[in-house]
């Protein structure tokens, strides 16, 4: 185990050094300089030519990313152009609040994708599974972004059950009470995609080992049928589900951008979303870095899960 595990970080390298290549590509078409971005747009020539010199913004891209990529390997991710303090502090000190967010999306849409693929799968063609249906595919159709601002709508302003936006309530918050009232509704917009995927997924899982000679087997025997599903078929299935669980943790780490600038929540994504309108390319290739190792690390979680409850895996 520990050898595959190895194997896999690895392999995962040569990814989040591709992935740093694709980004500083990007941020160099975007039009505009950093220079101007921090001096503001009354700044003469000589104090924007003499800052690109200060920060070595008037090396090529390569040499600058042949410059970060040495710093990268002994732990620096350069220093902030916009908020003049080491990117490395700025992005950790964020990624605590995406984690939040985004962990407890997945948590959400594991839990209720499971119990949906399950009840869908068990009532197949009947009244339960129709429903589900209807209801996953319009999750998965709507897009996260405009379902985050019917929320708001709805439970914000109408009925003004939860905060607008933030973190914590600005006077008198902080507690783990007024962390859970602000993280409901972000959370629950993080989670309906991936819930619609994981439950379309567990629902032809469950189908599948339905199927199977065993399971027919095992109600031949006198089984009760929930045992039947829950200890014998849903655990089966489980084994095709958990990687896709995996590739959920990604989309929610990726989908929190939007999500985040939408409900004001001061994660990585917010902090992205600045740092591209300021073109503070560190800022945002360090931002992407994390998040990226952040989702390798997920879905090799999940890989090694898979292998420690399916033995022929091993």
């Amino acid at each position: 185990m520990g050898l595959y595990i190895a194997k896999r970080l690895l392999a995962a390298i040569p990814v989040l050094f591709g992935l740093t290549i694709i980004v500083f590509v990007i941020m160099s078409m975007i039009p505009g300089d950093p220079a101007t971005a921090i001096l503001g747009s009354y700044a003469t020539p000589e104090n924007v030519e003499k800052l690109n010199r200060d920060l070595g913004l008037d090396k090529s891209m390569v040499e600058q990313y042949f410059i970060w990529i040495g710093n990268l390997l002994h732990g620096d991710l350069g220093r902030s152009y916009s908020l003049n303090k080491p990117v490395l502090d700025e992005v950790l000190s964020r990624f605590n609040a995406t984690l939040i967010l985004a962990g407890t999306a997945l948590v959400i849409c594991s839990i209720l994708g499971l119990i949906a693929g399950v009840v869908s799968a068990v009532r197949q063609f009947g009244l339960a599974d129709k429903v589900i249906t209807f209801v996953v595919l319009i999750g998965i159709s709507a897009p996260s972004f405009w379902l985050g601002l019917i929320l708001i709508l709805l439970f914000a302003v109408k009925i003004k059950l939860f905060p607008v936006s933030g973190m914590y309530a600005s006077y008198g918050g902080g507690g783990p009470l007024d962390l859970l009232h602000h993280l409901f509704l972000p959370a629950m917009t993080l989670a309906v995609v991936a819930t619609g995927v994981i439950a379309r997924l567990t629902r032809t899982a469950m189908l599948e080992v339905l199927r199977q000679d065993y399971i027919r087997t095992a109600r031949a025997k006198g089984l009760s049928e929930s045992r039947v599903i829950y200890k014998h078929a849903f655990k089966a299935a489980l084994v095709s589900v958990i990687p896709v669980i995996g590739i959920q943790a990604g989309f929610v780490l990726g989908g929190a951008v939007y999500i985040e600038t939408v409900f004001q929540w001061p994660g990585i994504g917010s902090m992205l979303v600045t740092a591209i309108s300021t073109r503070d390319l560190l800022l945002v290739q360090g931002g992407v870095l994390v998040v990226a190792a952040a989702y390798v690390l997920f879905n090799l979680a999940a890989d090694v899960v898979q292998t420690i409850i399916d033995p022929r895996l091993r």
